[in-house]
């Protein structure tokens, strides 16, 4: 069974690497370089209770379900690529400025709620202007690019194939069958997955069956600690941004704009990100900008994802994971191949194509 896959992020990847170890004839194809852009751009958090405060019900069981597949996926692909990812179970403090804001961590959830001076204890760097924090031990966290690399190497051993710059442009059915067109090739497919994230509504259809896709810009930063310092053990999350360690580096993240596809860097994202992350730790002041860059997320009408098969038979979608991408891969993975292989899938209902009355 031959399947097309547009788009050669997380989401594309997880999925094909699925098809192709059943057994499918699958080709990627994607319109730059292999998991360089969202996937590229993020900050490989896992993180289901941190991202709870933004989520309806169906995302967060969504979410701590793809949280419990995280050890045993990142065990699989590194085995399958040879490649180490950097997934870890290092915890995340929640931390709350005011004493709402902590009712409100102990209302949202079951995890431990420390003190300020607990908090402090435990991540010496924050400043003294929290009233407590929500920790929670089983938050996790990934190196997004080395994911995405590792991805990429392991679609391609278990038998996958990836023409990179090579955007589809179009889908057509002709004859019962789904065509996939690229300024270079036609490629007919027995089943379509359109997997290309803010770029999703961009390909022609001659019958709409996606919403318009909504990319929403995010900028981040990385920092370089001064010599003799050493960044925080876990993520941080508060006064607006989250704190990620990262290889002697702390990221910084993020920024949300409606700025259609634009992604140019912005002195303006730069303060504000630098002004809260040192509103949260002080000592910031005195680290450097080591990194700079932006990436669009996937966004959808009701901001939530849209995964499942479209009202076109065999022409399946998995996108509008907005800020989730990485957090929902496995899941993704999981359902959404099990869709096209025509077997028993976990019920996604909420995240239907369908949902949307109309299109246009």
């Amino acid at each position: 069974m031959k399947t097309i896959i547009i788009g050669a992020g997380v989401a594309g990847l997880s999925v094909g690497w699925k098809l192709a170890q059943a057994g499918l004839d699958v080709l990627v194809l994607e319109r730059a370089q292999p998991a360089r852009a969202a996937t590229w751009a993020a900050a490989g958090m896992i993180a289901p209770t941190a991202e709870s405060a933004h989520a309806n019900a169906d995302e967060t069981q969504f979410a701590r379900w793809s949280a419990e597949l995280w050890p045993e996926f990142a065990a699989q692909i590194e085995a399958q690529s040879g490649r180490q990812i950097g997934y870890r179970r290092d915890g995340a403090l929640i931390v709350a400025a005011t004493q709402d804001a902590a009712e409100q961590l102990r209302a949202q959830s079951t995890k431990t709620l420390l003190t300020a001076d607990e908090a402090r204890a435990r991540e010496p760097l924050l400043g003294g202007n929290i009233v407590g924090a929500l920790w929670d031990s089983e938050e996790a966290q990934v190196d997004n690019r080395a994911l995405g690399i590792a991805l990429a190497s392991a679609f391609v051993r278990a038998g996958g194939k990836i023409s990179s710059n090579e955007a589809a442009v179009r889908i057509e059915v002709r004859d019962d069958r789904l065509v996939v067109q690229t300024p270079f090739a036609l490629y007919p497919a027995d089943k379509v997955l359109i997997a290309a994230g803010a770029w999703s509504g961009e390909i022609e259809m001659d019958v709409a069956v996606l919403p318009t896709a909504r990319p929403v810009k995010g900028e981040m930063l990385a920092l370089i600690p001064p010599q003799g310092t050493l960044p925080p053990k876990q993520v941080v999350w508060g006064n607006g941004v989250y704190l990620v360690p990262r290889e002697g580096r702390l990221l910084i993240g993020a920024t949300m704009e409606d700025t259609g596809f634009d992604t140019a860097l912005t002195d303006k994202a730069e303060a504000w990100l630098t002004d809260r992350a040192v509103g949260l730790m002080p000592s910031l002041t005195s680290w450097k900008i080591d990194e700079h860059w932006a990436g669009l997320r996937p966004g959808s009408p009701d901001n939530l994802p849209i995964l499942g098969e479209t009202r076109i038979k065999n022409l399946f979608v998995a996108t509008g994971q907005f800020r989730n991408g990485i957090l929902f891969a496995p899941a993704i993975a999981e359902t959404v191949s099990r869709l096209i292989l025509g077997s028993a899938a976990p019920e996604i209902r909420g995240f239907a194509p369908q949902r949307f009355a109309e299109v246009s």
